[in-house]
């Protein structure tokens, strides 16, 4: 399942990022890793997605969100 599959509140863990260097590297510096619990706050019918991950509040685009493969527990 991908990211922006998941609806507000609900919360799942990281199991891989997909996609090229350049992507798997922006995600991995803004924290966004495997084994990484992950929330979604806000999520825009079309918009960015507005995510909590370790303590910090961030925005993704879909495009960028939609390259993260998670696990729902």
């Amino acid at each position: 399942m991908i990211l922006t599959n998941l609806k507000n509140g609900q919360e799942a863990v990281i199991d891989s990022v997909t996609g090229g260097t350049n992507a798997t590297k922006r995600l991995a510096d803004l924290g966004l890793t495997p084994k990484t619990k992950i929330k979604i706050l806000r999520k825009a019918l079309l918009g960015p997605l507005e995510i909590e991950v370790r303590g910090a509040k961030l925005v993704l685009g879909r495009g960028l969100a939609s390259k993260i493969i998670i696990k729902i527990y």
